[in-house]
């Protein structure tokens, strides 16, 4: 009946005694045949194997194996303490290390704005002295196809102001005698 578990007959003893003790003590559960009382403690004590053997070791195995899933959940409390805590430390630590990092970032950022400002200062410039090269260029070619229309006209007014002078010195001989000389010269060239 009790064997495996050791503790079961103190157990069972004890309720006995108490048993016995609630019997005694109580003036209006006290009988006074003691054959009466025998059998009610033989009773009692076959009530208590009825219910051992219906569910006792259940109720025996319930107890131990319940305090080892609490001290299981216990340990696994603290394990997970231990990494909810290792977490936190780990959050902080970037967070303490996000006030240098955002810095390092301004740092760059700035200098990245730095020599992208030089680099376009130095297009800007390089573009500007082109195109002052170039306005350069143009002026002077203006300058030269404004001083060349100048000379043509120049050269047509002096041709149509000597023309007008000859024809008023030249007369009809003398303007023979120039295109025949015109004439001759071409034939030989």
């Amino acid at each position: 009946m009790l064997k495996g578990n050791k503790n079961v007959p103190i157990i069972l003893a004890l309720l006995l005694v108490a048993a016995g003790i609630f019997n005694v003590v109580d003036p209006m559960n006290f009988h006074p045949d003691l054959k009466n009382q025998i059998w009610r403690v033989i009773n009692f004590v076959i009530f208590l194997a009825v219910i051992y053997y219906a569910g006792g070791k259940k109720l025996f195995t319930f107890f131990p194996g319940r305090s080892k899933e609490i001290e299981s959940e216990l340990n696994d409390l603290a394990a997970r303490r231990e990494n909810a805590e290792q977490k936190l430390a780990d959050v902080e630590k970037s967070i303490a290390n996000l006030e240098e990092e955002r810095a390092k970032l301004i740092e760059q950022a700035k200098a990245q704005g730095e020599a992208l400002k030089s680099e376009i200062i130095a297009k800007a410039e390089t573009a500007a002295e082109l195109i002052k090269q170039q306005a350069r260029v143009s002026a002077e070619q203006e300058a030269k196809l404004a001083l060349e229309e100048i000379k043509a006209e120049l050269a047509e007014q002096v041709t149509e102001a000597a023309e007008a002078m000859i024809r008023k010195k030249l007369k009809a001989e003398d303007h023979k005698a120039l295109i025949n000389d015109s004439l001759t010269r071409v034939v030989l060239n």
